[in-house]
Order: C-alpha cells, then sequence, then structure tokens
C-alpha cells in the first residue's frame, strides 16, 4: 500500500478513515496521558491575552481550542489536511462556543498559506512524525511566526530507559494495531503508526534540528519516559 503512495498520500488516507473514531482511539491507547501531556505543555507556554496562535495538523481541534480559550480575543486558526479530521474538529469549535474566534483551514504544513511574522505562537500536536519533510515544516513555522515568538512541537518519542523502552516497544509495535483492528476496525492504519515513529529522531535529535533550522533557546522536555516529548523554539529576534 504505502509503495504504492506517497508518503503524504499515505498519512491522508489513514486519517481520513480513522477520523470519526480517532478521540476514542487516542483515549485507548494513550491510557489518556495525551491529555495530561498537552496541559503540560499548556502550563510552560502561559499563553498571554491576546496573542495570535496558529495549530498545525490540528486534527480534531482539542489543542486548538486549549489555544483559543487561553488567548482569549486572540485569533487562533487550526489547519489540518484531512476534511474528515477538520469535520470533527468543527463540530467540538461549536460545541465549545468558539466557532466565532476559531478559523479552521484545510491546508499543507509543507506551504502554509499564510504571511511570514503573522502568529505569536505556532504548534504542531502529533504530526510533525507524518509529514514528509520535518525541516520544511518547521522552517514554514518559523517563517509565519513573529521574531521572538515560539514554534512548538509535542510529539511521540522514544522510551530512553529500560526496561520500559522495552515493554513499551512490545505495546506499540504488537499490542497497538490489534487494539486498533479491535477497537476501530483499522489493523493497518494502526499497524503504520509505530512504524511512522521509527525514522522519526529522538528528543535530543529533534532538538538539534529545532536549532539547525535557526531556532534559538531551544528546550526539550521527555515527557512519561520519553514516549513523548515538548520542544519549544524561539524565533530569532533578528529574523
Amino acid at each position: 500500500m504505502k509503495a504504492a503512495k506517497s508518503k503524504e498520500e499515505f498519512v491522508h488516507d489513514v486519517f481520513e478513515r480513522i477520523a470519526p473514531k480517532y478521540d476514542r482511539m487516542n483515549d485507548i491507547l494513550s491510557f489518556q496521558r495525551h491529555r495530561y501531556w498537552r496541559k503540560f505543555t499548556m502550563n510552560k507556554l502561559a499563553i498571554k491575552p491576546g496573542m495570535a496562535a496558529l495549530d498545525l495538523c490540528c486534527g480534531t481541534c482539542d489543542w486548538t481550542i486549549a489555544l483559543a480559550e487561553a488567548s482569549g480575543t486572540g485569533r487562533t486558526v487550526g489547519l489540518d489536511f484531512s476534511p474528515s479530521m477538520l469535520e470533527v474538529g468543527e463540530r467540538k469549535v461549536q460545541e465549545a462556543g468558539l466557532a466565532s474566534r476559531i478559523e479552521l483551514v484545510q491546508g499543507n504544513a509543507m506551504s502554509l498559506p499564510f504571511s511570514d511574522n503573522l502568529f505569536d505562537i505556532v504548534t504542531i500536536g502529533f504530526g510533525l512524525r507524518n509529514v514528509p519533510d520535518i525541516e520544511q515544516v518547521l522552517l514554514e513555522m518559523q517563517r509565519v511566526v513573529k521574531p521572538g515568538g515560539r514554534v512548538v512541537c509535542l510529539e511521540l518519542s522514544k522510551p530512553t530507559w529500560q526496561p520500559f523502552k522495552g515493554l513499551y516497544y512490545f505495546y506499540f509495535r504488537r499490542v497497538l494495531p490489534l487494539l486498533g483492528k479491535l477497537l476501530a476496525r483499522s489493523y493497518e492504519e494502526y499497524k503504520w503508526l509505530p512504524e511512522s515513529l521509527l525514522q522519526f529522531p529522538d528528543h535530543r535529535q529533534l532538538a538539534e534540528t529545532f536549532r539547525e533550522t535557526g531556532l534559538v533557546q531551544v528546550e526539550a522536555h521527555p515527557l512519561t519516559g520519553g514516549i513523548a516529548a515538548l520542544h519549544i523554539g524561539t524565533k530569532n529576534l533578528n529574523k
């Protein structure tokens, strides 16, 4: 399947298929830890009222909604390339009473449809490992954020200590696809998720990539034994 399609096409098809059950499966497969990771991130970011935020690969908009609630009157935009994910996200935005304050855009994180130096903060949650070119996405995030603004990535990562590392990989490679098949009837899609992590850099390597793309004051925070990581970089004031 993947050999016949580009990574971008394959990932698009995956999320189009799993969109209706994405939130439920996230809770089950992460043991709801993704909620803690996002809360930790929001505490670290300390969003100020009026800040303009862009949430890439926004999916079903949990983080987009959190950003809008934190910024109050600030502009909040969520971007994703999957119409089905955005459809679920739009319903959640409406239920949260934020339809007038959140703009949802179908687009590609590799080529953002926004002008330079527009947002105070640009985020990407559990989406960077799915893109064809990590550096290109980070450069685009850096382009559209204001000088002194922050580029933020919350993503799955790689545990750094045993025996937890071995147990985690057993769960991620063997158990997770079976749960996907049982609960979402999506074995191939959830089999692909652990495969997507194999080629993805660990938290130290990703921090270095942040620096290589020009970001400064780079922070890397491993979470829950390293199975996820938060990265924050700041756009140079001279750019």
